[in-house]
């Protein structure tokens, strides 16, 4: 559906539901108080290959208005392994998928969320050959911590990049990634 000036209109009953920011999602400081959100982003794509793209290239451009350059090429790919996720086995016909940024002092947390809560993603062997089923080891790798988390409809497949080792570290170079295939 469109409206009068072309612009694509969702109706509420394809949306998903709200999700409060809850900052007891992470860690707690020092003195025990949960962290506050310095910068939140909540965005519904539709489920197709072109919006993994979008929300890749929304991550990557948020982290750096945020400040956090170093942060924004690890943000996307994460964000687009785990969109990517949710398009291929996650979403609904005529559902949404969601894409939320959270900044703290201490992360960065990227959480996709999907209508289809029974399909728990999980790690797999993979070989040469297999064209697919990457995508968690990527994140396993890349982040510093993932989870999944289960919503009243769907799940929310959830990683942190911690922003204190990035700022410390250099750039991570291929040859110190664990090898993904044998």
């Amino acid at each position: 559906m469109h409206d009068a000036e072309g612009r694509v209109v969702v109706p509420p009953s394809l949306c998903l539901a709200p999700l409060p920011i809850d900052s007891r999602q992470f860690q707690e400081t020092a003195d025990n108080a949960p962290e506050v959100p310095l910068h939140h982003d909540r965005l519904d794509y539709t489920p197709l290959p072109k919006s993994v793209t979008l929300a890749r290239r929304r991550a990557h451009r948020l982290l750096t208005e945020w400040g956090h350059p170093e942060l924004a090429p690890d943000t996307a790919l994460l964000v687009s392994e785990l969109g990517g996720n949710a398009v291929l086995h996650g979403c609904l016909r005529d559902r949404l998928f969601r894409v939320e940024l959270t900044l703290t002092e201490r992360a960065v947390r990227i959480a996709v969320s999907d209508p289809k809560g029974e399909l728990r993603p999980n790690l797999r062997e993979v070989t040469e050959d297999d064209m697919f089923g990457r995508g968690l080891l990527i994140v396993g790798q890349i982040a510093d911590r993932w989870g999944v988390r289960e919503l009243t409809v769907g799940k929310a497949v959830w990683c942190e990049l911690d922003v204190v080792r990035h700022h410390s570290q250099g750039p991570l170079h291929a040859d110190q990634l664990i090898p993904l295939v044998p």
